[in-house]
């Protein structure tokens, strides 16, 4: 569920994405994601990542510290094993065209123009630069013009030991919460609607404040909970982290509409809702 730099594998892929009312951002979706990748190519990659917001800063980029698990917590509340993983554990002054900085194990090259990102690789530290094609972010361009590109580069080693990837923007669609699911591991230009292999968990977040209370709650709600957080999570990190969720195995659904190179979208309304979440038959490919 990711475009690489040059060769990799990745596997047993989680991608959450939800809305939150945040005391200070507001109406902000939050987006995370984590798998286990490997590096099968001879030098540093990269995976890219298409976020459907604008504005996107380092200061978007959430710290989940010691707490690398918030995910996998997201999965372990849905009850009876209906979703599992295999289980990367992811300036001031004037606004550069491209954002370089380093968040946990990657050097991130963050733009909302992807041809501002292929200009700024020679920015990243040589041991964690790729050889990118610039044909992969003209595709970018002219298949996700709207979205902010993020460039996530690792050498070898700290692809093993990477945190979940968690951050924060508003959304370009209030009405419709999308998921990066673009496929293609080989480092060339993915082939949107091509058959690809879907081994991937997806996690849709609610507030509580947005939903009835009986939302998920039914018997037959396999893919629902209520997050119950640790008490020792910090102040901070909570205020991203929803408060009911939703998730599904792709490969469990028996949906081959969804086997179907492109990314995941549900519409608000409906989640909101709780129409067509028993087994996240609200759920559709988006491609552009």
């Amino acid at each position: 569920m990711c475009v690489s730099a040059d060769l990799a594998d990745f596997r047993g892929t989680t991608v959450y994405a939800g809305r939150r009312n945040h005391p200070v951002h507001g109406r902000i979706e939050v987006f995370g994601y984590q798998n286990t990748a490997v590096n099968l190519a001879s030098g540093p990659n990269a995976m890219l990542l298409h976020l459907p917001g604008r504005d996107l800063t380092p200061d978007s980029f959430i710290d989940v510290g010691r707490h690398r698990d918030v995910l996998d917590r997201m999965l372990d509340a849905v009850e009876g094993g209906a979703v599992a993983a295999d289980g990367m554990a992811w300036m001031d002054g004037p606004v550069p065209r491209a954002h370089v900085f380093d968040h946990d194990v990657y050097t991130v090259v963050l733009a909302d123009d992807p041809m501002a990102v292929y200009a700024a690789l020679e920015r990243v530290p040589r041991h964690r630069r790729p050889p990118v094609s610039p044909e992969l972010f003209e595709f970018y361009a002219l298949a996700f013009p709207r979205h902010t590109i993020a460039l996530c580069c690792f050498d070898n080693r700290d692809a093993l030991r990477a945190k979940p990837l968690l951050l924060w923007y508003e959304p370009i669609d209030p009405d419709r919460i999308v998921l990066p699911a673009v496929d293609c591991h080989t480092g060339g230009v993915p082939l949107l609607g091509s058959p690809v292999e879907r081994d991937h968990v997806v996690i849709f977040g609610v507030d509580e404040a947005d939903v009835a209370e009986d939302w998920g709650r039914s018997p037959d709600h396999l893919y629902s909970a209520v997050m119950d957080w640790p008490r020792d999570l910090r102040h901070r990190l909570r205020e991203f982290l929803p408060d009911r969720i939703v998730a599904a195995g792709i490969d469990g659904l028996d949906r081959p509409d969804l086997l179907a190179n492109g990314d995941f979208g549900i519409d608000l309304a409906a989640l909101l809702a709780d129409e067509g979440l028993t087994r996240l038959d609200s759920l559709h490919l988006v491609t552009p």
